[in-house]
């Protein structure tokens, strides 16, 4: 393939910790950079990082020309904006909650008077702001900020990617991660409507390595860093 002029922009969601990282030297890091980087490469150009602190902020920019191919959680409403390809990861969504409290499965989590926290715009906020009837969503700034307020004491509960929800409860004595699931999120790369071609580009590369392994092997290596 000829050399393409400009490198491709890639929109990666900081906020979600699972796929992606800021490295100590302040570039982006994880499962997305190391998946757009073999994208750039087999389209024969650089890569060139757009980050955002949230899901949302990404599919809020979809329409404004700042990035080509992004990393976003697979949802109805977003698909109004963006073409999605088939998933490449799926990840469990869940609750931390306090040690002592009576929670004991996700199923109780729509109650009457009960807070969740959760980081807005995200896809489990997406997820459940369709599923609760009773319960109160808390929609924090962030992901990271919806397990912070938390943490100190606001909201019953933090909605969450299983990871990150487990690694606060093992820094913060006194919670705890439910051992159910609300939801499988899954994750998928996407682009605006208007980029069709790209759109059927990324798809076969990604077909491609899902049949070859080698997607597989980037996700379980950076897994098993975290």
């Amino acid at each position: 393939m000829p050399a393409t002029a400009n490198p491709i922009r890639f929109a990666i969601n900081l906020g979600n910790a699972v796929l992606a990282k800021v490295l100590p030297d302040g570039s982006a890091g994880g499962i997305t950079v190391e998946i757009a980087n073999r994208i750039a490469a087999a389209m024969n150009t650089d890569a060139h990082f757009v980050t955002y602190p949230t899901a949302g902020k990404v599919v809020d920019a979809a329409q404004h020309d700042v990035w080509d191919i992004a990393f976003l959680a697979v949802d109805p409403k977003r698909e109004e904006v963006l073409r999605f390809t088939q998933p490449y990861i799926t990840i469990q969504g869940t609750v931390l909650v306090k040690a002592d409290s009576n929670w004991q499965s996700v199923n109780q989590m729509d109650r009457e008077g009960v807070v969740i926290n959760v980081g807005k715009g995200a896809a489990y906020d997406l997820h459940l702001s369709r599923e609760m009837q009773r319960a109160t969503l808390n929609r924090l700034d962030s992901s990271q900020a919806a397990i912070d307020v938390f943490l100190n004491g606001e909201g019953d509960m933090a909605a969450g990617i299983r990871q990150p929800l487990e690694r606060a409860a093992r820094e913060n004595r006194g919670f705890r991660v439910l051992p159910d699931n609300f939801g499988q999120i899954n994750q998928a790369i996407c682009v605006p409507h208007e980029k069709a071609d790209l759109h059927l580009k990324i798809t076969e590369l990604l077909t491609r390595w899902q049949q070859d392994g080698s997607v597989q092997d980037i996700i379980e290596r950076h897994l098993a860093e975290q």
